[in-house]
């Protein structure tokens, strides 16, 4: 945009050149931008707005997120062969298969968030309620000696959530029976609500978001895969109908319609300044930034 300003300055007015093209005034004119020189004017001269996005763009990607994290353990590495472990997550990622794993756990990461949000304030309620009601089937202290399943509000909270979540029958797994007291009935349905609630439930829900995931990763892998095998990415006719032919279908994606081919195209159209696109590069290149791909046959 700027060789495109910079080009057509001395024949159209400089600021309706500024706001055609989409680029904000700057403080400085086109005859003050010739001739300005030095570090100041490299400075006042970089798009910021863009190198922030930019900067942003890079952060938040997943592929430079894993590298950064890869690179720190390899420095981390050399101080402590302990965190050379981590590396043997790349396998993982190696392989298509794995990946899939991986992905059912951030698929549904919201839902998934949430969830465990959820579990963890039920188990504070119940929390509350046992350290106010059933303290004393929680701490059994003898001898002086301080019982720190539920001393206080924190290591209470901390119980439940470690014992409690990962026993199979609930937290009245863990704690003394109430057998013959006289919370009896109120520490049954205590123990019961618990187990239906966090256990039944909601660990049943976590579980589920994850399978499920698993399963539709799986199924539109496998989907993506048979539609490759059996159908045309660019003009969709099938695989019967070049078949007439020995290895007629396989001859077609290869040279015909080679995917290869129209990425090529799209990567000579990003790096070809767009002052010097033909007509039909121009109509690929409009439709390929609103991600619309009615211009493959």
């Amino acid at each position: 945009k700027k060789k495109v300003r910079q080009k057509y300055s001395e024949t159209y007015d400089f600021d309706s050149i500024s706001n055609m093209l989409g680029m904000e005034k700057t403080s400085f004119s086109a005859q003050e931008e010739e001739a300005g020189s030095g570090f100041v004017h490299f400075i006042m001269n970089i798009d910021w707005r863009y190198q922030v996005w930019k900067s942003g763009v890079t952060i938040t990607d997943n592929a430079f997120l894993y590298s950064l994290w890869y690179f720190i353990f390899s420095i981390l590495g050399n101080f402590n062969n302990f965190f050379f472990a981590a590396h043997l997550l790349d396998v993982a990622v190696g392989f298509k298969t794995l990946r899939t794993i991986l992905q059912s756990v951030t698929h549904n990461g919201k839902q998934l968030v949430l969830t465990v949000m959820l579990l963890t304030i039920i188990v504070y309620i119940y929390t509350v309620i046992a350290f106010n009601f059933f303290r004393k089937f929680y701490v059994q202290e003898e001898d002086e000696e301080v019982d720190k399943k539920c001393h206080d509000m924190l290591t209470c909270f901390v119980f439940h959530l470690y014992k409690g979540v990962r026993a199979g029958g609930g937290i009245g797994d863990e704690i003394e029976p109430p057998d013959g007291d006289d919370y009896e009935v109120y520490r049954i349905l205590f123990d019961i609500t618990f187990f239906f609630f966090v256990i039944v439930i909601l660990l049943a829900i976590i579980q589920g978001l994850i399978i499920d995931a698993f399963g539709e990763l799986r199924d539109q892998l496998e989907s993506v895969k048979d539609d490759m095998e059996s159908n045309c990415f660019i003009c969709g006719i099938g695989k019967d109908y070049f078949d007439k032919v020995p290895h007629g279908f396989d001859t077609h994606v290869a040279q015909e319609h080679n995917l290869a081919n129209y990425m090529f195209f799209l990567m000579h159209l990003i790096n070809k300044p767009d002052t010097e696109y033909t007509g039909q590069e121009t109509y690929v290149w409009n439709m390929y930034q609103q991600r619309c791909w009615d211009f493959f046959p």
